[in-house]
């Protein structure tokens, strides 16, 4: 897989070291030699373009007409909206994610604006707050799309309704479905055979009104 990363900061490199970690193949666009220094040290195996990626020329260069996604990360969201736009609207890149620095410009990192997936670190750092308070584990990992579907984390309690049966006989709410679970550090990927047991970890993706059926049934 082809990734670009837009921003080479403490987000940006951490970001590049994983994925290319993952076997995917990176390019990160960066314009401070600092920083560009210390991805060579972090990043061996990542290719880097200096430059400003708002210059069709450089996102050219760092390969953007084969990209398969794009993420841009760096500090400033005008700089992440008008690479996204860029990306999206000019070179049709398949998937685009953008940091959103400053809340209050989260409106404006939507599909319409080529933003595929904007990363609120306010907002994502808000819920888990909010809803670590609360007694039940289920917690949002992330929003999709403007009709409010979400991935969500949820336990499975000791006397849950879930603990101990079989996923396909399990009444789940509508647009609903179990991604992965993990079982004490152990990942797979579930079938309709799947059994909950009490301290697995379900990922759901499920509608917004389907959170408080999935929080009723795992607690």
């Amino acid at each position: 897989m082809q990734i670009i990363i837009v921003g080479g900061g403490k987000a940006g490199a951490h970001l590049a070291t994983r994925l290319s970690g993952d076997g995917a193949h990176v390019t990160v666009i960066e314009g401070r030699p600092e920083a560009i220094e210390r991805l060579k040290r972090l990043c061996p195996t990542c290719s880097i373009v200096e430059g400003n990626a708002s210059n069709p020329d450089v996102l050219e260069k760092a390969g953007i007409l084969i990209a398969d996604a794009l993420t841009a990360v760096t500090g400033a969201d005008e700089t992440n909206l008008v690479v996204s736009m860029l990306a999206k609207m000019e070179y049709s890149v398949p998937r685009v994610v953008a940091r959103v620095n400053n809340p209050a410009n989260a409106w404006m990192f939507t599909p319409a604006n080529g933003v595929d997936v904007a990363v609120n670190q306010a907002e994502i750092t808000a819920r888990f707050v909010v809803e670590g308070m609360d007694a039940h584990d289920v917690y949002t990992l992330m929003k999709l799309g403007r009709d409010e579907h979400s991935i969500v984390q949820a336990t499975v309690a000791e006397q849950a309704q879930v603990a101990g049966k079989a996923l396909r006989d399990i009444e789940f709410p509508q647009e609903t479905i179990v991604v992965a679970i993990d079982h004490f550090g152990s990942m797979m990927v579930p079938n309709g055979d799947t059994v909950l047991r009490p301290g697995d970890e379900a990922v759901i993706f499920t509608s917004q009104e389907g959170c408080d059926d999935i929080r009723r049934l795992f607690s």
